[in-house]
């Protein structure tokens, strides 16, 4: 049995999910690590619209890129107010790479919008790479230094909680 669901008209095939959770990704940070976790829904629902056919990709893939921009959008401003709050020294660029990622997205959504040539499969697997190597790399390393002021009684408990609940 073939397990399908129907996007915007358009039977697709399940279990095609250009990326899956992994435990790798986990920053320990519960806020973060939900939101990572939404990235990832985000990302494979980009992934679908590119299956979806050239008939409906204008529909289902705009819808996807939007929802992707600005689900982005929002976990970078959390993960910034976050890193800000705890006083990680590589703020700035960790912001800088956010603020290149965006400024790519929205090169490509903008092309998209006007009929410039777009590959659409292509751009989710850059996306995806990006996205995920950031989190495996830069998210980690973060996570790291939270995990060390942790230790060292810097930051607590009650301290990341009450920044997860402001952001």
């Amino acid at each position: 049995m073939v397990n399908e669901t129907v996007q915007a008209g358009v039977h697709i095939k399940k279990n095609t999910e250009i990326v899956i959770w992994e435990d790798k990704y986990a920053t320990g940070i519960e806020v973060i690590d939900g939101q990572h976790k939404q990235l990832v829904e985000l990302t494979n629902q980009l992934y679908l619209a590119c299956l979806a056919g050239d008939e409906v990709i204008s529909t289902v893939f705009k819808d996807a890129m939007s929802r992707m921009v600005e689900y982005v959008r929002f976990h970078f401003t959390a993960e910034l107010k976050l890193l800000n709050a705890i006083n990680y020294p590589d703020y700035h660029n960790h912001k800088k790479m956010h603020d290149d990622l965006v400024h790519d997205i929205l090169d490509a959504a903008k092309d998209f919008s006007e009929g410039k040539r777009f590959v659409a499969n292509n751009f989710v697997r850059t996306l995806k790479d990006w996205i995920f190597g950031h989190i495996a790399v830069y998210d980690k390393i973060y996570a790291a230094y939270v995990a060390d002021e942790r230790r060292r009684g810097v930051i607590t408990d009650r301290m990341l909680k009450d920044i997860e609940l402001s952001v």
